[in-house]
């Protein structure tokens, strides 16, 4: 059966985006009823959800009272997802209030529950709605953190709503997880690295790796699909921005280093899978490097990069955890087992890479190794899904730490 979705549509100008995501559930198979506010018809009328959904749409508890909806639509979904969750919404849910349909949904719903909400930066900074995201996470309800962009008018900050893509995928992961998988990464920060760094020669050349990001973008994700607060220091990777992060762009080794250091002194739990340069150009070339007359290469001379991760396992709290990667293309587990020891981590991501193989995929298969001893056998599947089962490894370790 195709899970049932209601979705939430709070009254702000960025309803409208609430279609594209309507559209991305029905056309993935997902049964959908769209509940809006009385405000968000100012902005999206009736007709455009019904249309879409194929439903019939309602905001006030009178219509079709035969049928109970203000219990039946909560006690029968798979997943509540509203979407924008304006500052009054917020406000009315954190309180326990049920003046329309959709807050009566709130409280009858019994399955995940998904707000995202989309305001100017004040609204989302002022105490009382930082008391009542806090309330509604203390309950296990995922608030994903809105984007940083343009807003209403001329203004730009935090507080547009996600792109309704990334939404969706924070949806799916929550739905894969299942409707009695708690949001366990509540109140937890994660600090997550993705992509591969690049260490310039001249203008126009640097050294770089295959990393395409997808990877880390996956832990991103999956850990915000949990409830987690999630950095994502991001190193040249070319994919949609995850909904629900504070995203950090950065170029160089000594860029990621920096951001990564600064981002883990508050986290619960680092997940380095950015690959940096292990090597830089001792020098720099202001001008681009020419051929020579005769033809010859030039000698470049390479010095070390700092080596994040030993670092991070030298200077890291006792109750944090730290996992680190190792792409190998041979020996692969003892020279994990090795890196593990090395890095002072407590868990180790081993992938067998090659030209045709992890980099750029969209699946993945891993060993992951425990400082305990542990060792857990990740077949291939998709990179969303590796990731899910590497948190299931952090959260128990989480627990275990001493505080």
């Amino acid at each position: 059966m195709s899970p049932r979705i209601i979705l939430g549509v709070g009254g702000g100008i960025a309803a409208y985006k609430a279609c594209e995501l309507l559209r991305l559930f029905t056309e993935s198979g997902h049964r959908v009823r769209v509940v809006p506010t009385a405000s968000a018809l100012h902005f999206v009328g009736a007709a455009t959800w019904s249309a879409l959904s194929g439903q019939p749409v309602a905001d006030d508890v009178w219509s079709d009272v035969h049928e109970v909806p203000h219990v039946r639509l909560g006690q029968q979904a798979d997943l509540v997802v509203v979407a924008p969750a304006t500052t009054d919404l917020l406000a009315r849910a954190a309180h326990g209030l049920a003046d329309d349909l959709l807050t009566n949904t709130l409280l009858t719903a019994r399955c995940p529950v998904v707000l995202a909400p989309a305001m100017h930066t004040e609204m989302w900074e002022h105490p009382a709605t930082v008391a009542n995201v806090a309330t509604l996470r203390s309950r296990g309800v995922r608030v994903v953190e809105p984007a940083v962009g343009r807003l209403t008018g001329m203004d730009t900050g935090k507080g547009r709503l996600p792109d309704p893509a990334e939404l969706f995928a924070v949806a799916r992961r929550v739905l894969a997880r299942g409707a009695a998988a708690p949001a366990d990464l509540t109140g937890k920060r994660v600090l997550v690295t993705a992509g591969g760094t690049r260490e310039p020669l001249d203008p126009v050349r640097f050294l770089g790796n295959r990393s395409s990001g997808k990877q880390g973008y996956a832990f991103a994700r999956a850990a915000v699909a949990r409830g987690a607060r999630v950095t994502l220091v991001s190193a040249n990777v070319a994919l949609p921005d995850p909904a629900g992060v504070d995203l950090v762009r950065v170029g160089t080794t000594a860029e990621l280093r920096e951001a990564t250091l600064t981002a883990a002194d508050r986290a619960d739990a680092v997940v380095l899978a950015a690959a940096p340069a292990d090597f830089r150009p001792a020098t720099y070339a202001t001008g681009k490097i020419k051929k020579s007359d005769d033809g010859s290469a030039p000698t470049i001379e390479l010095v070390a990069n700092p080596d994040i991760a030993a670092e991070l396992g030298k200077r890291r709290r006792p109750e944090q955890v730290l996992v680190v990667f190792a792409a190998e293309t041979s020996d692969a587990e003892a020279n994990g087992r090795a890196k593990l020891a090395r890095k002072r981590a407590d868990l180790i991501v081993i992938n067998e890479v090659g030209p045709d193989r992890v980099f750029g995929a969209d699946t993945n298969a891993a060993t992951v190794i425990g400082a305990d001893g542990s060792a857990s056998r990740m077949p291939e599947q998709s990179k969303e899904d590796l990731a899910d089962g590497v948190w299931d490894l952090i959260v128990p370790r989480l627990a275990g730490h001493p505080g």
